[in-house]
């Protein structure tokens, strides 16, 4: 497999990570179906989601596979009156990402970045690798520092 250009910036870096690959499935592009195919527990699968606030600034959140994203937390956290997801349309030209292989490392300018604190509690969390199908799975901590991103409580997780 060719290297992405996630790759090539976390090994530039010196930063420890791991490449899991799995099918691309056009109906499910979901953190949850990569999670599954992986062999890794959803909340280690975190997705990554581009929203606006009302001041217009954009914000990036990597919340668990299997979680929301709470928008008053995430709001608060931006210091923004209120926030919402951008439209799919605007993902690649404001990212230069595609759905189902966003990546908050890469993207074509450096947004304020939040990590849903859960991450911490693990040694390795999986992100996309830029492309569908491609994983990296690293160090939580060692993803914010690379890409200046805060953990912040940002999501929410459905009780049963």
């Amino acid at each position: 497999m060719a290297k992405t250009n996630v790759m090539r910036l976390l090994s530039a870096a010196g930063i420890n990570f791991a490449v899991k690959e799995y099918p691309v499935d056009e109906s499910d592009l979901s953190a949850i179906h990569a999670a599954e195919f992986l062999d890794i527990p959803p909340e280690q699968v975190f997705k990554t989601l581009v929203l606006q606030g009302a001041s217009g600034a954009y914000t990036v959140c990597c919340i668990p596979a299997a979680a929301g994203l709470d928008l008053k937390k995430t709001a608060k956290a931006a210091g923004e009156k209120s926030i919402s997801l951008i439209p799919m349309k605007d993902l690649h030209p404001l990212t230069g990402y595609i759905r189902g292989g966003c990546s908050p490392i890469g993207m074509k300018k450096q947004f304020p970045t939040f990590i849903d604190e859960t991450a911490e509690l693990f040694d390795t969390i999986g992100i996309s690798a830029g492309e569908r199908g491609v994983q990296v799975v690293l160090a939580p901590a060692e993803l914010a520092n690379f890409i200046g991103a805060q953990f912040a409580d940002v999501s929410q997780f459905q009780t049963k």
